[in-house]
């Protein structure tokens, strides 16, 4: 018993010795720059559409939907992970974060075919997202609801 502890604890010791130690503060810039830069790009579509006189609701849906496109697009030709792989945390709270959730899965288990492959595993990531973002809506809208009829 006492050697066996002997081994983990130089073990435990050894793994922390040879563990690279993490880059915290360059890993926060980063991924504050490139979060930035995501959400610059999304506002400057915004501003496009604002100057082709949409309106503030067409603004809205016109930019979600390019923003998920774009992070779709990315991933399937592979240069989204590469970004990850820079910025880390950044990539992944915009909303191009979401559609790299849901295509990247995808992606990995085509070889399994369209049913038990892509479909199977492309919300293995995003499902619960999905579950509690709509489950959380419908809370807030009885709730809205309730509110608006005093």
């Amino acid at each position: 018993m006492v050697k066996e502890k002997k081994i983990i604890d130089s073990f435990e010791t050894l793994t922390k010795e040879i563990e690279p130690k993490p880059k915290i503060v360059k890993n926060c810039i980063m991924a504050f720059l490139v979060g930035g830069v995501i959400c610059d790009i999304g506002q400057g579509i915004s501003y496009v559409l604002k100057i082709l006189d949409y309106s503030k609701e067409d603004i809205s849906a016109i930019t979600t939907v390019i923003m998920v496109f774009l992070g779709a697009l990315l991933t399937g030709i592979g240069i989204y992970n590469k970004i990850a792989n820079f910025a880390g945390a950044g990539t992944v709270v915009p909303i191009t974060g979401f559609a790299n959730a849901v295509v990247a899965p995808a992606i990995e288990f085509k070889k399994e075919g369209f049913v038990f492959g892509v479909a199977a595993k492309m919300f293995t990531i995003a499902g619960p997202v999905l579950v509690y973002g709509i489950g959380t809506s419908v809370i807030i809208g009885i709730i809205y609801y309730v509110i608006s009829l005093f």
